[in-house]
């Protein structure tokens, strides 16, 4: 790489510093147009766990409903001012659970009666209002819709399915007996016309019904993609099934707590940067310099990362942590190889790309296990765990592009070929 090249990377990379530097600021620009998400352990809340009563649920069903209620419980969670509810599943034995956590909410005993209701799901008729065109037809100002006999108890199943002829993804209902007869009534009194699909109030679908339907089962196609039907699915199913859900646990955990551990955190965390950075200078001189800026400049863009994306808990400030001591290891591999090509007799600069050639093994072979273990951790834990997991992989991921890209970059800029 010509040294115009290294310049520019290095420049390139110091501006991106700046610009995470001023976005991950509490108070300032970043704050104004992208706050820090908290979650529950830092600005307080509750934490309820719900048991969901699967005795009348087909086993092949049980993902499905339990996929649905959990959309449908962050819905109902949003409307209470909760943000960034996090609505897990876990299962005990033959206990399925829902772990409901709301991160600063206020009125928690209307949540918790909101958030126990059953999904309902019901079938209404879309009636035109006189005066208004059919181009705006499910505004509600425009229409009317008429609630019917057809609700969730009437339906058996609802799945996925694939038409043959065009293979556009589609959903499929399966009506009980006495269902599909109150279905065949609706839709021989409605052809040509909408019929409104509501769950929790909130309308889920609205297709014209192009024909009498018999025999109790339906079709919905639409301008929809595999994902957008495969949660109409599971909402169909959270209410068409019965799967009541009933409180078990509740814990109320207090802002000023969480507050005073974050500060301990982030405390701990400062001075432990501190004792790595005297120690990679001490030990490594130059390199350690280069190494320093260059673990500054990771904390700063793994940070933004995090404000972007993931709602911050103590356990996930814990992995942020833990990921930037093992940042260094990888630069720590590539100076004691550096050392040992220039005892070969090499020169510094090619001693330089020597080393971070062949620590390189060392570096992936051992990122690679703390990913896998995070992604373990991840995908089958709940909770804080997740958000510990989550925040050591992309410290990870984030501490293999600083040590081969950043701090190589500095050395490159700075040491001399002779």
């Amino acid at each position: 790489m010509n040294r115009q090249r290294i310049i520019f990377l290095l420049i390139i990379t110091l501006v991106l510093a700046v610009i995470g530097g001023i976005f991950v600021m509490p108070k300032g620009l970043g704050a104004k147009y992208r706050p820090w998400r908290l979650g529950l352990d830092l600005v307080g809340g509750s934490h309820l766990v719900y048991e969901v009563d699967m005795s009348k649920v087909d086993s092949k069903d049980r993902d499905s409903v339990l996929s649905g209620l959990r959309d449908v419980i962050e819905k109902r969670i949003n409307l209470f001012g909760v943000s960034e509810p996090r609505v897990t599943s876990a299962q005990q034995g033959d206990s399925h659970r829902l772990i409901v956590e709301l991160a600063g909410i206020k009125d928690v005993s209307e949540a918790v009666k909101q958030i126990g209701l059953t999904p309902f799901l019901d079938f209404r008729e879309v009636v035109q209002k006189p005066s208004q065109s059919t181009s705006t037809i499910l505004k509600d100002e425009n229409v009317d819709f008429v609630p019917t006999q057809l609700n969730g108890r009437y339906v058996k199943s609802a799945q996925l399915d694939i038409d043959q002829t065009t293979g556009a993804t589609q959903v499929a209902i399966q009506f009980s007996d006495e269902g599909g007869k109150i279905f065949e009534e609706l839709t021989a009194k409605n052809v040509g016309k909408q019929l409104a699909i509501f769950l929790d109030n909130n309308l889920v679908s609205a297709p014209t019904v192009r024909e009498k339907i018999s025999g109790g089962k339906a079709v919905i196609t639409g301008n929809f993609t595999p994902d957008e039907a495969k949660q109409m699915v599971q909402r169909f199913n959270a209410g068409a099934l019965p799967a009541p859900i009933n409180l078990i646990s509740q814990q109320t955990i207090g802002a000023s707590l969480g507050q005073d551990s974050l500060k301990k955190a982030l405390y701990a965390g400062f001075i432990g940067t501190i004792l790595i950075i005297i120690f990679l200078i001490f030990y490594y001189r130059k390199y350690g310099v280069f190494a320093a800026f260059a673990l500054f400049i990771y904390i700063v863009l793994t940070a933004a990362i995090f404000k972007l994306f993931v709602v911050m808990s103590l356990a996930g400030i814990a992995g942020f942590v833990l990921s930037i001591g093992m940042a260094v290891d990888a630069n720590v591999l590539v100076f004691e190889r550096v050392k040992e090509e220039m005892k070969k007799g090499l020169l510094e600069a090619q001693a330089i790309e020597e080393g971070f050639k062949r620590a390189w093994a060392s570096i992936r072979d051992s990122n690679i296990s703390t990913i896998i273990t995070s992604v373990i951790l991840y995908e089958f834990t709940s909770s804080f765990v997740k958000g510990f997991a989550l925040t050591l992989l992309i410290g990870v991921l984030m501490s293999m592009f600083s040590a081969i890209t950043i701090t190589k970059t500095f050395l490159r800029a700075f040491v001399k070929k002779q």
